[in-house]
């Protein structure tokens, strides 16, 4: 018996980090063993998630099962987006054309600037008086 095909990456985002498992099958989404409408309530994340899926005409096609943590809603859903992506790398090398055009293999390097000592927050200073 031939084991079943199965396709690894991890994705990030801020500091959300997911790992996904792509596989042919019915087009289940499981998200930290839960399925994708029970994890995710918005509808802009559900269409982030989708977006490398759709894109590449795989949408229905494959089976994602993903184990995220760290950051929100919003960093999670790219965290997700950005591992299908690298995933579907894996799978098939030909849609990197597509999915680089797109801008999906791009890690999103911003992250939340640290606060510096001597005022209230990263940027913001205590407000000067003169007297």
């Amino acid at each position: 018996m031939i084991a079943e095909q199965r396709f690894y990456a991890t994705g990030k985002r801020k500091t959300a980090v997911a790992r996904v498992w792509l596989q042919p099958g019915a087009g289940h989404v499981t998200i930290n063993k839960q399925p994708l409408d029970k994890y995710v309530d918005r509808e802009t994340a559900k269409m982030v998630i989708f977006q490398p899926l759709v894109l590449t005409g795989t949408f229905g096609k494959m089976d994602v099962a993903v184990n995220v943590h760290g950051g929100g809603t919003s960093g999670q859903a790219g965290a997700i987006r950005h591992g299908i992506t690298k995933a579907l790398l894996e799978l098939n090398p030909e849609y990197r054309e597509v999915l680089k055009r797109a801008g999906f293999l791009t890690r999103d390097p911003r992250q939340k600037e640290r606060k510096k000592y001597g005022q209230p927050g990263a940027r913001a200073r205590f407000q000067y008086s003169k007297r």
